[in-house]
C-alpha cells in the first residue's frame, strides 16, 4: 500500500461480505439447519435474521465504520453485509471485527454465523466480491477516464490485466480452504473461467456501471473463510505488476461462459481457476509473485498449513461415497 501511494495513489477497497444464519443444535452446536427460506432482496416478515443483521449494524455505527446496505443473498438463509469502502488495511481490519460481530449477534438471537464457503450443496456459496479503485492524494480516481468509450484508463485496464495474469497463482489466497472449491463450480453466481465483463456475472471480473469516482474494479473469486490482509495485498501486488508491464487484458467476454463448451472456450482463449486446493497451491508455490509479495518463510508456513488440510480431506470417506460407491462396487 505504501508503495502504490507513493506512485499512484491510495488502495480502496468495498468489501461484499456474504455469510449464512444457521439454527443451533438442542445441544447448542452448529448445524446446518435453515432459518429462513428467503431468497435474494427477500423483503421477509421481521425475522431473527433482520434483529442480527440491525444489531451488527448498529454496534458498526457505534465503533466508527459504516454499513452502506445489508439484504438477504441468494439461498436460503444467506446473507450479505456491505461495507462503506475505505484503504485496505482499514478494511481488512474490520473484516476481522465483522466477524465477530455477526457471530456475536446471531447467538444473541439463537443462531449460528457460518461463514463457510459452501456449507449447503445444491445452493449458492458465500463468497466475499471486492470492489477496488485507487484514489489519488487529491481525490482523483486514476482508474476513471472519460475519454475513453468504456470510461477505464490505461491503467484501469493494466490492474486488470494483473489480476487476470495472476489469477491462477494468487487463487490459493483468495480461496484458501479445500471447502471454496466447492463455491467454486458452474450454476452457481461463482466465477470459474479467467476473464471480464460489464455486465456479464459469470467471469472472473466485473466493471460495476458507477464512473468518475464511482469507477472500480470487482473481483468476484474471493470468500470470506480467506485471510483479508493476505487477500488484498494479492490483489493490489497484482494489479500494480500489470501496471508495471502494461498487461492489456483480452477482450471482455458478455456471453455467458458457462453455455459454451471446452473447444469453444479454449478458441476464444479462456482459462480456468484451480479445481481444487492443492492444485491452487501448486500454482501459488511457483508463483515469483506471491513470493515477492509475502516472503518465502511465509509462503512456505502456508503452503505446509495447506498441504496438511488437503491431506486431512482426501483421507476421509464421504456420504456421497458411500451412497453412490458402496452400493455397486
Amino acid at each position: 500500500m505504501d508503495r502504490a501511494e507513493k506512485e499512484l495513489g491510495i488502495f480502496n477497497i468495498g468489501p461484499e461480505f456474504e455469510f449464512f444464519l444457521f439454527q443451533l443444535s438442542p445441544d447448542g452446536l452448529p448445524s446446518v439447519k435453515l432459518d429462513d427460506h428467503g431468497s435474494y432482496f427477500d423483503m421477509m416478515p421481521r425475522s431473527r435474521a433482520e434483529a442480527v443483521k440491525d444489531r451488527v449494524c448498529r454496534w458498526c455505527d457505534e465503533i466508527g465504520f459504516f454499513v452502506e446496505t445489508y439484504h438477504h443473498e441468494v439461498a436460503p438463509s444467506q446473507h450479505e453485509i456491505d461495507l462503506c469502502y475505505g484503504n485496505a488495511l482499514d478494511i481488512a481490519d474490520r473484516i476481522m471485527i465483522l466477524k465477530y460481530l455477526i457471530r456475536t449477534a446471531a447467538l444473541k438471537e439463537g443462531l449460528f454465523a457460518s461463514f463457510m464457503p459452501k456449507p449447503i450443496a445444491g445452493v449458492c456459496g458465500n463468497g466475499m466480491h471486492v470492489h477496488q479503485s485507487l484514489i489519488t492524494p487529491v481525490g482523483k480516481n486514476i482508474f476513471a477516464d472519460e475519454s475513453k468509450a468504456n470510461g477505464l484508463s490505461d491503467i484501469a485496464m493494466y490492474y486488470m490485466g494483473g489480476l487476470l495474469e495472476h489469477a491462477t497463482e494468487t487463487c490459493a489466497i483468495m480461496n484458501s480452504s479445500v471447502n471454496s472449491y466447492k463455491r467454486l463450480v458452474p450454476g452457481y453466481e461463482a466465477p470459474v473461467y479467467i476473464s471480464w465483463a460489464f455486465q456479464n456475472r459469470s467471469t472472473l471480473l466485473r466493471i460495476p456501471s458507477g464512473r468518475g469516482m464511482g469507477t472500480r474494479i470487482k473481483l468476484r473469486n474471493p470468500d470470506t473463510a480467506g485471510n483479508p490482509y493476505l487477500q488484498f495485498a494479492l490483489m493490489l501486488a497484482a494489479g500494480l505488476d500489470g501496471i508495471e508491464k502494461k498487461t492489456m487484458p483480452p477482450d471482455h467476454m458478455e456471453m455467458d461462459i458457462f453455455s459454451l463448451s471446452p473447444g469453444q472456450r479454449e478458441k476464444c482463449g479462456i482459462k480456468g481457476l484451480p479445481g481444487n486446493l492443492i492444485s491452487a497451491v501448486r500454482e501459488m508455490e511457483r508463483s515469483e509473485l506471491v513470493k515477492g509479495t509475502f516472503g518465502q518463510q511465509i509462503m512456505d508456513h502456508f503452503k505446509h498449513v495447506k498441504e496438511k488440510e488437503w491431506g486431512e480431506y482426501r483421507s476421509q470417506v464421504t456420504q456421497w461415497e458411500i451412497n453412490n460407491l458402496l452400493p455397486v462396487l
